[in-house]
């Protein structure tokens, strides 16, 4: 159960990559978001439009070029002793998109799920170490004879289990899953969405959840947040956003959902997005506002105006 208590404060963010003398990459530009104690916050947008970069900017895998990563208050991209960087780490964990590159193959599965109690100096004994791989197998839905297999012995499913039971591993607050289940078959895909909201219940995690899928994103998130060309164009709790999307791209994005339904698919029409078209900007600021309570749309003041004259409809 989300809280009002905020965990994660995102302020300002902005990750540009210089790739060339005058060739300047936004792949975050300026974006602001928080994230609550307990809840789940879904990130979604096309291919290429930042919400990857902004999972690895927050974990502190790349440096922010500006603006403020606040976790708990502490700002994650501040000057941190090692110290400071290991009780950090703990806190904060990642599940990578690809379970097949994620995962050393080298390495048995009880060492992977391991490194992190390790690191941590989390288990005094090796009989104790074992008794947490064990328990966090079982957790993530596999067995303890799984433990001194490799990688290669698994499937996409399960080697995603195993990336789950490695960030369980230091006992984190806050996971980010960047696009967890976009390598999985649609079947498996269920199965760990519904394994992550299970361990989010019992042991009161944080996600932010990155993902292409809408549907599945609408099924696991309180929260949804849309971005397009590294800025945040629209935020508002999930089931608001599906009923009444305002912003052109996130009405474009929901027009591309399939629907088990012969006769409605022969007639949708998709619809598309164009920002040049669909802005009313007549060169006037465009910055996130709110609309309704906890609908908030990135636009100018002209837009706000019509996009609260819809929403009153």
């Amino acid at each position: 159960m989300a809280s009002a208590e905020k965990l994660l404060e995102i302020k300002n963010l902005k990750q540009y990559f210089n790739m060339g003398k005058s060739n300047e990459v936004r792949a975050i530009d300026d974006i602001s978001f928080d994230i609550f104690k307990g809840e789940t916050l879904g990130l979604v947008g096309e291919s290429g439009c930042g919400k990857s970069t902004t999972g690895r900017t927050i974990i502190r895998l790349y440096d922010a070029t500006d603006g403020e990563v606040l976790f708990d208050g502490d700002n994650v991209h501040g000057k941190k002793s090692k110290a400071d960087l290991k009780k950090f780490n703990r806190k904060m964990q990642m599940i990578f998109q690809d379970p097949y590159a994620s995962l050393n193959p080298r390495m048995k599965i009880a060492d992977i799920i391991a490194e992190g109690i390790d690191i941590h100096g989390l288990a005094k004994t090796k009989a104790e170490r074992n008794n947490k791989v064990y328990s966090l197998l079982e957790t993530v839905g596999l067995n303890r004879e799984h433990a001194n297999r490799y990688p290669h012995e698994f499937s996409g499913g399960q080697r995603q289990r195993i990336g789950i039971a490695r960030a369980l591993a230091v006992e984190p607050e806050f996971i980010i899953a960047d696009e967890p289940i976009s390598a999985l078959d649609v079947s498996i895909q269920a199965q760990v969405v519904n394994l992550m909201k299970k361990l989010q219940k019992e042991k009161g995690l944080t996600y932010l959840f990155i993902a292409h899928d809408l549907s599945m994103v609408k099924y696991i998130s309180d929260r949804i947040g849309v971005m397009y060309f590294g800025k945040l164009v629209e935020l508002a709790p999930a089931n608001e956003l599906y009923n009444n999307p305002l912003h052109p791209y996130t009405q474009s994005l929901l027009s591309a959902i399939p629907l088990p339904d012969p006769d409605y698919e022969r007639t949708r029409v998709r619809k598309t997005y164009d920002p040049i078209v669909h802005q009313y900007t007549d060169g006037e600021k465009l910055e996130m506002r709110e609309i309704t309570p906890g609908h908030f749309v990135y636009c100018s003041e002209k837009e706000f105006v019509h996009y609260q004259s819809i929403s009153m409809k």
